[in-house]
C-alpha cells in the first residue's frame, strides 16, 4: 500500500498490533502488518530477553515496542521504596477489595501478605531509563508511549537512533501537545478501545485529529478504539487516518498468551457488555464487565486511587481470582476480568495472529470495492 505510515515503518499494510506476547507481534510483522510488544512490566533484563528472541525469529521485518511512562501519577520519581508506597494505600481499599472476593466465596487469607508495593508497570523516570537503554539498543522502528507526552529522553533517543515515537491520545488537545513535542505517530485512541481510554468515539476523534494535525509535516495519524475488521480499517484511513492500531483482536488468537478462562469470556462477551473504570488502575480503562467491576461500581465502594496505587490493591486480588478460573471455579470466572475494546463482539472466534492479518486484508479490500461501486457511473 502506499500509506505514508507504510513507507515510515517500512511495512506492507498499515496494520500494527500491540501485544503482550512476543510471538503474536513476530506473526503479525512476518504477515505483512507490524507488531508492537507491550513492556508495562518488564525488568530490563527481561525486556532484553523478549527483543533478542523477536529479533532471531522475525526474519528482519519491522517491529515496536510501547512502554507506560505517565506525566501524573505517584511516585512518578520513585523516591519512595516499597514500605512508603505501601503504607499509601488505606487499609479501606483493601478491606472492600477483599470484600468482594469473600462474599463470591474466595478465601481471602493472606491476600495481600507478601506482595511488594511497586510501579507494577508504570515506569517512573528512572526504571524508564534502564528500560529505554536496552529497547534502543534493538533494530526498532516505532517506540511508543501510552500515557502522555513521552519523556525527552525518549525523544532524544528516538531521533538520535531514526526510530519513530508515538503516543496514545485521546482529545485534540493533547494530540496537538504530542505533535509540538516532537512525536511523529498520533494514536487517536476512541472510548471504544479496551485499556486506558478518554470519551470520546473513535468515528468523532479520528477526523477532527487528522484535521487538527494537517499542517504537522511528517506526522501521521493512527486510528484505535474497537478496530478488529478490515472494513473498520477501510472507513478509519477513509476518515484521513494512515492505518489503523490494534490490541482486542489479537488476545484471543491461537498465539496470544491470554489465560484460557480470559479467551474462553472474552469470545462469548459482546460489545455492551464491557464498562470503562478507575478500579483498576485508578485511570479510567475499559475492561470486560464482571462481578469484580460492579461491585467498584457501587455507593459504597471507595474512591479509587492516583496510578499505581490502585493497582497495588486490584492486581493481587484479580491474580487470585485468575488462577481460581483457570482450576473451573464458576464464581471466580464471575469475577475475572481483562482488558477488552468494544469491538470484542466481533471476536467470536480463535484463529492465528497471521490469519488475523490476512482477514484484515481481505476485508479491507471488500470495503473498498464496495465503496468504489458506489461512485463508479
Amino acid at each position: 500500500m502506499k500509506s505514508p505510515i507504510c513507507e515510515k515503518l517500512n511495512i506492507e499494510f498499515p496494520l500494527i498490533a500491540f501485544s503482550h506476547c512476543r510471538d503474536v507481534v513476530v506473526e503479525v510483522s512476518k504477515a505483512g502488518g507490524m507488531g508492537v510488544l507491550g513492556a508495562a512490566g518488564f525488568s530490563s533484563e527481561q525486556l532484553e530477553i523478549e527483543l533478542s528472541w523477536i529479533d532471531d525469529h522475525i526474519d528482519g521485518r519491522s517491529y515496536g515496542v510501547d512502554l507506560i511512562v505517565p506525566n501524573t501519577m505517584a511516585n512518578k520519581d520513585e523516591s519512595k521504596n516499597s514500605t512508603e508506597l505501601g503504607s499509601m494505600i488505606p487499609e479501606e481499599h483493601r478491606a472492600f477489595a477483599g470484600g468482594i472476593l469473600a462474599r463470591n466465596g474466595i478465601d481471602t487469607t493472606d491476600l495481600y501478605a507478601g506482595v511488594e508495593a511497586n510501579n507494577r508497570g508504570f515506569l517512573g523516570e528512572k526504571s524508564a531509563k534502564k528500560i529505554l537503554e536496552v529497547a534502543f539498543s534493538h533494530p526498532l522502528k516505532l517506540i511508543v508511549n501510552a500515557l502522555g507526552v513521552p519523556p525527552a529522553h525518549m525523544l532524544e533517543l528516538s531521533d538520535k537512533f531514526g526510530v519513530s515515537c508515538g503516543a496514545l491520545i485521546g482529545n485534540k488537545q493533547h494530540a496537538i501537545k504530542q505533535a509540538e513535542a516532537g512525536v511523529d505517530v498520533i494514536i487517536c485512541s476512541g472510548t471504544e478501545a479496551g485499556g486506558h481510554c478518554g470519551e470520546i468515539s473513535t468515528m468523532v476523534l479520528v477526523p477532527e485529529i487528522t484535521e487538527a494535525l494537517k499542517d504537522f509535516q511528517g506526522v501521521s495519524v493512527l486510528a484505535a478504539g474497537g478496530i478488529v475488521t478490515g472494513r473498520q480499517m477501510a472507513a478509519a484511513m477513509a476518515m484521513g487516518a494512515h492505518g489503523v492500531w490494534t490490541g482486542s483482536v489479537w488476545l484471543t488468537t491461537e498465539e496470544a498468551e491470554t489465560l484460557p478462562s480470559i479467551k474462553k469470556k472474552l469470545l462469548s462477551t459482546q460489545s455492551n457488555q464491557t464498562v470503562r473504570t478507575r478500579s483498576r488502575t485508578g485511570k479510567f480503562s475499559r475492561q470486560v464487565r464482571s462481578v469484580w467491576t460492579d461491585a467498584w461500581e457501587e455507593n459504597s465502594a471507595p474512591d479509587p486511587l492516583p496510578m499505581p496505587l490502585q493497582s497495588l490493591v486490584s492486581e493481587p486480588a484479580l491474580n487470585k481470582v485468575g488462577k481460581l478460573a483457570e482450576l473451573g471455579n464458576s464464581q471466580a470466572q464471575a469475577l475475572n476480568t481483562y482488558w477488552v475494546g468494544q469491538g470484542v463482539g466481533l471476536m467470536n472466534e480463535s484463529a492465528s495472529a497471521k490469519q488475523v492479518v490476512y482477514d484484515f486484508m481481505e476485508d479491507f479490500l471488500s470495503a473498498s470495492d464496495r465503496l468504489k461501486s458506489y461512485t463508479d457511473s
